[in-house]
C-alpha cells in the first residue's frame, strides 16, 4: 500500500470510530507507531483536524466532514453480497436501514461501477431453510438500547406459551441455531438471561438508564451457551 492509500485508509479508520490508538492504527496497516505518528502530522498538514487525547487515542475534530468517499469494485461488490445476507438473516428493520445506507453507496459509484453492480445483482441468491423465519421487527431498537445502555421492557412468551413482562438491561445480540438471541441482565430474575428474539411480544424503549454498574462481557457469556458455534 503506497502513503497516499494508507493516508486515506487512516483518515477512514479515525472517521469510523470515536478514539483509535495508535498501536491499532500501526497494526491494521502494518506499519510502526513512529510511522503513524509522523502519517497524522500529514494529515494535519493537509487541513484535516486530527487531535488527540491521553489513555483513548486519536480523532478527528467533530463537525469535519469528507466528501462523498469512492468504492471500489470490490468493496462494492462485498457490500452486494452482504446484503444478501440481511434479507436472509436480519429482520425488517435492519433490512430498511441496510437498504437506505446502499442507497447512499450507490449514489457514488461512478456509471459503469452502477452498472456492473446491477447486472451482479442478478448473480446473488441466499437459499434459506424453509423453517426459518423472521416476523418480527426488533433489532434495530434492541441495537439502540445495546448501544445507549438503556433498559428496555419486553413482553415474553417461554416455550410453555406463558407471557411474562421483563425489565432488561441488553449486553448483545447473538445469532445461533438459526435465531437472534438478546442476551441482557433480567430484572425479574435478578440474573442474566438469553431471550429468544422471536418469542419477544413487545418492546419497548423505557428511557431509563441501566442500574447494574458493570456487566459480563459478550463474548465471556458465550461460552455459556448450548451451542459451540
Amino acid at each position: 500500500m503506497n502513503r497516499v492509500d494508507r493516508l486515506f485508509g487512516i483518515l477512514t479508520l479515525l472517521q469510523s470510530k470515536k478514539f483509535v490508538p495508535a498501536e491499532k492504527i500501526a497494526d491494521k496497516f502494518r506499519i510502526s507507531t513512529r510511522t503513524v505518528y509522523r502519517d497524522v502530522k500529514a494529515l494535519c498538514e493537509l487541513g484535516i483536524p486530527v487531535s488527540f487525547e491521553a489513555a483513548k487515542g486519536y480523532f478527528v475534530v467533530q463537525g469535519y466532514f469528507l466528501p462523498p468517499v469512492s468504492f471500489s469494485n470490490e468493496e462494492a461488490n462485498a457490500l452486494l453480497l452482504t446484503e444478501a445476507l440481511v434479507y436472509g438473516f436480519a429482520d425488517k428493520s435492519i433490512q430498511t436501514h441496510y437498504s437506505n445506507a446502499l442507497n447512499k453507496v450507490k449514489s457514488v459509484l461512478r456509471g459503469p461501477q452502477k452498472e456492473k453492480l446491477e447486472s451482479m445483482n442478478e448473480t446473488i441468491r441466499l437459499q434459506k431453510p424453509s423453517c426459518f423465519t423472521l416476523n418480527f421487527e426488533y433489532l434495530t431498537v434492541l441495537q439502540d438500547a445495546i448501544g445507549s445502555k438503556i433498559i428496555v421492557e419486553i413482553d415474553y412468551r417461554n416455550k410453555k406459551e406463558e407471557v411474562s413482562q421483563r425489565q432488561v438491561e441488553a449486553i448483545g445480540l447473538v445469532f445461533y441455531a438459526f435465531n437472534w438471541h438478546l442476551i441482557g441482565w433480567c430484572h425479574s430474575r435478578n440474573d442474566y438471561r438469553d431471550f429468544k428474539v422471536a418469542r419477544i411480544l413487545r418492546v419497548r424503549n423505557t428511557g431509563n438508564p441501566f442500574m447494574k454498574s458493570s456487566h459480563i462481557p459478550l463474548n465471556d457469556y458465550m461460552k455459556q451457551l448450548p451451542v459451540d458455534y
